[in-house]
This record gives structure tokens, C-alpha cells and sequence, in this order.
């Protein structure tokens, strides 16, 4: 294993530590269970390199899944995991790899960037939250226009292993992945699929201990700086309070000030928002260096203030930061001083999972027994400390609930520590005395075929009997953690703002609202989500109109519009796992957090901060007034014109132009350069076929992918269509693109992946398939922008060149087709074939835009 020590220290800037080097040799083996389905590892040892030791055997071609999906649990600050990969990629040449890696983040405010589903035969590393990568997983992503649905469950669900983090935080999530990697493996019983299956690997400091789960060794014990970390000395204190509402926080507090003068880093962790602001209150009031982190703040600020790499980043938060190497090159040094002298970080559980934070000292209330491991592990995390001290405030006596009887339990276990809170000494404990100790388990609800099925129709927008939202079943229903609401503020909600004459008018309005989010999706780096009974009591402090407009967003994209007056007059609870975008006139916002009693401040420039949205090479949106000058790489997505009455030949009294970067977006026909029909076709075909070169071990299944990617758009070939681009010149010049906005003028509902399916009927190439083959070919082409899953809108049901009953004929087939491939293909397997389309016809449009990458 000489040369895997090499290259992982290459790779990582670390020599590895044993059980780096002995799962290395499990990915390596010609095991079928290569890839155990547990890794149980202390804190502190570095989990997330089963992302570098993953790359190492891919890299000396084991057999390994090609996309590794890294999912963190939803309450994590900010994702470290992203710039550890990043280090990996930059590494890459100097440990001898020479794989391309592309890397996204699902989350934050540096979001997808779409390099892991714009080439299906790169390597790629997707890391993002339960809620992102499940929803995807389930057809249903979160912030992904129906379109695009199938390529990320394709993709996501197909040649990947899913790493999730933190498992035992997400029982619900954990049976859900478990559930499809169960239903893929008996999918393919019936027909082996020619790629990699998709493989689940629990990963937790925590576990609940079942099946085969990969764990420290003895090699690791006798390791000493394995050793120094597990057995870390944390000295454990008690301290009780007869009433928890109202001696709680004074506790605390008095527990804080002990350290006042000691030059440390305290961390304080507490259950309760309300707890967290008395505390952090009484810690102000006595001059110390504060700062607080909640969940409840927006993804903006809390990625800032946990970042001192960039200006925003916070000083104190930096102290609990491991300093960035002498050797770091200048992305990695930090531009923000650390604070000297005692500082405190009081958090709630956003804290406990996913950051590399370290405390000198630690006080906290009780809480069940897998997030005290967590709490555990930000302190004294690399054993550099001798005199680590831990306060632990329970209460005399507990009430009869679950979670109460849970947290009884914990403070039995933790008095059998003998004072010692070390991750050797937390292990040692009784396996199923621990598990008893966990929080409550969430009610799991079991997920059918038929579930699978509702989920995978997503060309079927509206609520569908049989399909619900897939929220309770990526976390669960749990009794003791009520339902959240999410605030986002938006300029167009006031905008836009209008009257009805009737309900028809308002539902146009609300599909048209809609349309422009999938144009600009809410992205989580905007968002801030609290207890929904916490939301509703901010809103009715807010000091605007009654009457001012609020967009409401449920979790299947829907909007409704409504007012201020009208949510306030309704049921609380209607709100909860909704999503609420308010007007920046509406206020509301201060220091990131929702504050009902905050009013609008106009001189104020960060209410709305959808533009706050970048990859590594600059913004990938902008949003401008009265300036259609187009931003550089950038496409206009869409203008909305505003005029004073109702006379739409007036001229407009002011423009909204919004661009987007298309560095990695879904092609359509809006794009900057003009771009021949046939040219792009022959792109597309040649794209899939370095594809499927790659990825497809079936000669004759690879014939048909590249097939249908060749006619994928034989539709296009329309006076109708060409008209709605705006090609005057058709038909002795037929465009795929026309460099400019669609004509006004011509509004359809003709589709020409529909007339593409009548076209292609008629080719020889398409003729000599087997008839098999020929229903797949069909399928490909008409799902590449969405449809056919499970059919075309009555309104789409038509074309120019051929008789409307061949139409008919043929729209009827469509879903039937559907359900015989599902059936034969699986959901998943089924969904990556129409994305190795779709990703051929995105390259195709990526070259015309002039980038081959």
C-alpha cells in the first residue's frame, strides 16, 4: 500500500492513517460489497477523505461508481466539504491523477454550477443537504423546473455512490437511499444495466450499529496521532437547575463568566432559539465577545461569518477554526484576524454537525445522547488542549415526554463516564444503551413502486392523487420538531404587484410567477427558516400594509399570490413547510434574522440578494433596470416591460432585463450566436457518442442513444417554429438557435421534440432498429426537454407537416411507452438514459456558445 500512502498524501497534504489505508484496500478488493454499507469513525479523523480515497481507486480503475454524492445534514452551517475537494482537485496533477474532477455544491450561496450533469463521463463530485440531493433523487428538486427533474434523478441515482454524513441525524433519509438502492438492485435482476450501479454508504461518528460497518482497528489505537484525538481529555461537569424555563439561561450564563478572564474559546451550545438569545443578551450586557449562530439566520450571512477567507467573515467565529496551513496558497489564507482574548460562540444545533470547529471549553444544556457526541466533538477536537472542561446544565427532574425520557437516559450514560468525555470513552459505552438515548426516531413513512412511479411523472405539474410532497419522507414526521416555514425577500413581489378583476386572472398570474422563479430559482444562500409558529408572530410585528403583497411557494414550485392582511386572517400552520417571499418594503430582516419589529430601511441593499450568486469565475446572474447591455458570458433569460395602464402598444415607462451565465444550463432556443440546425444535430450525435463511448458496454444500446441524439431535433425543421425564433430567412436557412429573444409575434404551443417523433419514423437508420430499440430512440427524443413523462399536454398535440389523426396516434402511444421502458429500464435507469440525450444536446449548445468544456 506504499504507493496509495504516496498518492493519498499527495492528494491530501496528510500521510493517511490506517483505517484510511484499510478502506482503501475494501474499494480496491474484487468484493461485491467493496463499498461497505457503514463507516463508524470517531470525530476528528477525517470522514470526508472517503472522498480522496474514493478518487484513488477510481483513478487506478477500480470499481467504483464515477460520481460520488456527498450529503450533509440539512442543518450544517456552511459545507466544508467543497473546499476540501477543491484542494483534492488542485492536487490532482502532483498525485499523479489524471482524471478531470468537476465539483458542485448543491447549496449555498456558490451554487450548482452543473459541471456534474454536464458531462456524464466525468468524474464529479456533488455535495449537498438532505432536502437538495433527496428531492432530486425523488424527482421532485427542490429549485429544479420540471425539465430538468429527470437528468438530476438520472444522474444523482445512477453510477454514483451516495455518501451520507452524519446518518444517524437522518434515520428517514437513510431508509429512504437504502429503500432505492433495494429497488435498483432488484431492477436490475430482470435487465443488468450496462453502468455502474448506485451505492449507499452510511457515515457517522454516531452510528446505530447494524449490518457491516467499517470501523477503527487496532493499527488505528496504536497510532499516535489517532490516539491523541480519541482519547482527547474533556473533563465532564454537572450542574442542575429545578426549573429549566427560568433558571436555564441564568445557568449559563453564570457558567460563561467563569471563563471571562481565561483568553479561551468558549462554545457554548443550547436547544432553543429563545434560550440562545437570553444568553447571548446577558454575555453582551457584560461586554464579552459574542457571536451566535441559529439555523434561523439566511445562508447569506451564515456563510459569511463562517468564512474569514473572504471580507464579511467573522473574527470571532475564526477562533474556532483550525488556521489555515503555512503552505496554503492564497485562496486559502484568510483575510479576517482572528479575535484575541475569550471569546464566546453560542449556538443551537446548526453548530453541532459538519463544521471543523474546535472549542478550548464547552457549556451546554442536556440534550439526547447523539447530539451530546456531536457537541462533544467540537471541543478539544484535535486533543491540543490539556485542561478542557465541559458544563453540562440538566434539569432536577424530568417530565414524562419522549424526548425527556431520552435526555434522562443521556445524563445516566454520561455519569458512567467517570468525569471523561473523550470519543474512546463516549464508544465505550453500551451500544444499545446509547441508541435508547438518541433523539426520538421520526415517524418513517415506507416508500412503494407506486410512490417511485407518481414521483418519476413529472410532466404531470399540477397536484396528482397518489403523489405527495417528498418532504416527510426525506426527514420523517417528528412530534417534537414542528414545522418550519422558509422567508426569502424578492423584488419582483412589489413589482409586480396587482389587482384581480377574478380567480382566472390570479391563477394566470401565479403560473406567470411561477415561470419566473424557474427562471430564477430561490436559491438557499436568499432563505432563513425558523418554527412556523415563529414566522407567523414575526409577520404580524412587521409595520407594512396590510395589503402588501407576499408570494407563497410550496414545495411542488406552485406559487400563490397574496397579501400580508390575508396570511395573517388564515391558519398558521397553512404555512409550514412553505416557503415565503416577501417584498423588501415589507422589512423584516436584521443581521440576517427574521425581526418582525424591523422596518423597511430604502437606504438599505440587502433585503434582496438573489444576485449574490457566483461560481468560482464571477456572478451567474444580474438582474438590471432600463440597461439591456448584455454582462459578459451572460444571456438575456427574459425582460419584463412596464407601462402605465392597460395599453400594451405604449411605450414601456421602464424594462427589467434579467441574465443568466449559461455556463452549465439547460439548452433551449435563447441563446447568443446564431447556430444551424443541422450543425447542432451532427454536435449532439457526436457528443453522445463520446458519451457512450465511456459509459454504455452495450454496442447496440449505444446505436440507439447516439441515434436519437442525432434527430433529436428534426422538429425544429418548421415554418412555425423557425417563425417563433425569429429566422425570416426559413426555409433556406434553418436555425437551432437564432442568436436573439423569441419573436414576440409568435406564441405556440407546437413542441418539436413532438414533431420530432413524426419525423424521425420516416428515417432508414431508424427503421433498421429493432422494434425494442425503436420505442427507446422514440422515448429519448421525446423526453429530452421534459416531456413524455408520461405524455404531451393535449395543447402540444399537433404538428404542420403531418396529419393531425398520426398525431393523435401517436400522443396516445406516448405514455404507454413510458411505463413499458420504466418497467424494463427501472426509474432511475430509465431517467440516465434521457439524460445522456439531454446532456449531448446541452454540450452540443455549450460549443456554439463557444466553450467545449
Amino acid at each position: 500500500m506504499l504507493e496509495f500512502a504516496e498518492t493519498f498524501a499527495k492528494l491530501t497534504g496528510n500521510p493517511p492513517f490506517p483505517w484510511q489505508t484499510a478502506l482503501y484496500e475494501r474499494f480496491a478488493s474484487d468484493r461485491e460489497d467493496n463499498i461497505p454499507k457503514a463507516c463508524n469513525l470517531p470525530t476528528g479523523l477525517g470522514k470526508t477523505s472517503v472522498i480522496a480515497i474514493w478518487l484513488i481507486a477510481l483513478a487506478k480503475g477500480k470499481n467504483v461508481p464515477r460520481r460520488l454524492v456527498y450529503v450533509v445534514n440539512r442543518r450544517t452551517v456552511v459545507d466544508q466539504t467543497t473546499d476540501e475537494v477543491e484542494k483534492y482537485q488542485k492536487n490532482l496533477a502532483i498525485a499523479g491523477i489524471t482524471q478531470s474532477l468537476a465539483i458542485s455544491t448543491l447549496r449555498g450561496q456558490f451554487a450548482d454550477n452543473r459541471e456534474w450533469s454536464a458531462d456524464p463521463s466525468r468524474h464529479a463530485v456533488i455535495c449537498g443537504t438532505v432536502d437538495m440531493i433527496g428531492s432530486r433523487l425523488l424527482f421532485s428538486g427542490y429549485g429544479v423546473g420540471f425539465k430538468g427533474r429527470p437528468l438530476h434523478a438520472g444522474f444523482l441515482g445512477q453510477d454514483a455512490l451516495l455518501v451520507h454524513d452524519e446518518a444517524h441525524l437522518e434515520p428517514a433519509f437513510q431508509k429512504l437511499i437504502e429503500a432505492i438502492e433495494t429497488e435498483q438492485r432488484d431492477q436490475e435482476k430482470a435487465v443488468p444495466l450496462p453502468w455502474s450501479k448506485f451505492r449507499v454508504m452510511e457515515l457517522t461518528a454516531t452510528s446505530r450499529g447494524t449490518g457491516d460497518v467499517f470501523s477503527l482497528s487496532a493499527a488505528d489505537e496504536a497510532d499516535p496521532i489517532v490516539e491523541s484525538r480519541i482519547h482527547a481529555g474533556k473533563s465532564l461537569a454537572f450542574h442542575t437547575v429545578a426549573d429549566e424555563k427560568k433558571q436555564l439561561a441564568d445557568k449559563l450564563l453564570a457558567l460563561c463568566h467563569v471563563h471571562n478572564d481565561s483568553n479561551k474559546a468558549i462554545l457554548v451550545f443550547v436547544r432553543t432559539v429563545d434560550v440562545l438569545n437570553t444568553v447571548v443578551t446577558g454575555l453582551r450586557k457584560a461586554k464579552c465577545e459574542v457571536q451566535q449562530l441559529t439555523g434561523t439566520m439566511r445562508g447569506l450571512e451564515r456563510n459569511r461569518m463562517a468564512d474569514p477567507r473572504k471580507p464579511g467573515g467573522c473574527p470571532i467565529f475564526a477562533r474556532f477554526l483550525p488556521p489555515p496551513k503555512e503552505s496554503a496558497d492564497e485562496s486559502e489564507r484568510w483575510v479576517v484576524k482572528p479575535k484575541e482574548g475569550t471569546v464566546f460562540l453560542v449556538c443551537t444545533s446548526a453548530g453541532e454537525v459538519g463544521v471543523n470547529i474546535s472549542a478550548d471549553h464547552l457549556v451546554c444544556d442536556l440534550s439526547p445522547f447523539d447530539s451530546m457526541a456531536q457537541r462533544f466533538g467540537r471541543v478539544n477536537r484535535f486533543g491540543a488542549c490539556s485542561d478542557t472542561r465541559i458544563d453540562i446544565v440538566s434539569p432536577v427532574a424530568f417530565d414524562e415526554k419522549e424526548l425527556d425520557s431520552r435526555r434522562k437516559k443521556t445524563l445516566a450514560l454520561l455519569n458512567l463516564l467517570n468525569g471523561i468525555g473523550s470519543p474512546a470513552a463516549l464508544g465505550k459505552l453500551d451500544l444499545d444503551a446509547r441508541i435508547a438515548a438518541f433523539s426520538p426516531p421520526p415517524t418513517i413513512l415506507p416508500v412503494t413502486d407506486i410512490l417511485f412511479d407518481a414521483w418519476s411523472l413529472t410532466t404531470i405539474r399540477d397536484k396528482l392523487p397518489g403523489r405527495p410532497p417528498v418532504a416527510e419522507y426525506l426527514h420523517g414526521i417528528s412530534e417534537w420538531e414542528p414545522p418550519q416555514t422558509k422567508v426569502a425577500w424578492r423584488t419582483e413581489v412589489w413589482e409586480l404587484n396587482r389587482t384581480f378583476d377574478n380567480e382566472r386572472e390570479r391563477k394566470q398570474f401565479q403560473k406567470y410567477a411561477a415561470e419566473l422563479l424557474d427562471d430564477y430559482p430561490v436559491k438557499s444562500h436568499e432563505l432563513l427558516a425558523d418554527r412556523t409558529e415563529r414566522v407567523f408572530n414575526a409577520l404580524k410585528k412587521l409595520s407594512a400594509a396590510p395589503d402588501t403583497p407576499i408570494w407563497i411557494l410550496d414545495e411542488d414550485d406552485r406559487v400563490e399570490v397574496t397579501t400580508l392582511k390575508k396570511i395573517l386572517e388564515g391558519d398558521k400552520d397553512d404555512l409550514g413547510d412553505k416557503t415565503i417571499l416577501l417584498p423588501p418594503q415589507a422589512g423584516g430582516l436584521e443581521k440576517g434574522l427574521l425581526d418582525g419589529a424591523s422596518k423597511y430601511d430604502s437606504t438599505r441593499k440587502d433585503y434582496e440578494v438573489a444576485d449574490e450568486w457566483f461560481d468560482k469565475t464571477g456572478p451567474l446572474r444580474l438582474r438590471k433596470w432600463n440597461d439591456e447591455t448584455k454582462p459578459a458570458k451572460m444571456k438575456l433569460e427574459r425582460d419584463i416591460e412596464f407601462r402605465n395602464g392597460d395599453d400594451e402598444d405604449a411605450e414601456p415607462t421602464k424594462i427589467w432585463y434579467w441574465f443568466v451565465r449559461p455556463t452549465f444550463a439547460d439548452a433551449d432556443a435563447k441563446a447568443s450566436r446564431e447556430y444551424g440546425l443541422q450543425a447542432h444535430l451532427d454536435d449532439a450525435k457526436a457528443a453522445a457518442e463520446k458519451f457512450v463511448t465511456a459509459l454504455v458496454k452495450d454496442a447496440k444500446l449505444r446505436d440507439a442513444i447516439v441515434l436519437a441524439a442525432g434527430f433529436h431535433d428534426l422538429g425544429k425543421d418548421r415554418s412555425r417554429w423557425q417563425r417563433g425564433i425569429g429566422n425570416a430567412d426559413y426555409p433556406a436557412k434553418k436555425l437551432a438557435k437564432s442568436g436573439h429573444r423569441r419573436a414576440a409575434t409568435e406564441r405556440s404551443s407546437y413542441r418539436h421534440e413532438f414533431g420530432s417523433l413524426l419525423d424521425v419514423g420516416e428515417r432508414k437508420t431508424f427503421k433498421d432498429l429493432t422494434p425494442e430499440l425503436q420505442e427507446l430512440v422514440l422515448h429519448l427524443i421525446a423526453a429530452h426537454h421534459g416531456r413524455a413523462r408520461p405524455h404531451f399536454p393535449t395543447d402540444e398535440v399537433f404538428d404542420d407537416n403531418h396529419p393531425h389523426d398520426n398525431a393523435l396516434s401517436l400522443a396516445a402511444e406516448v405514455p404507454r411507452r413510458f411505463a413499458r421502458l420504466q418497467r424494463k429500464y427501472g426509474r432511475w435507469g430509465l431517467a440516465y438514459l434521457e439524460s445522456l440525450v439531454r446532456a449531448a444536446d446541452i454540450h452540443a449548445s455549450k460549443k456554439a456558445e463557444g466553450s467545449d468544456s
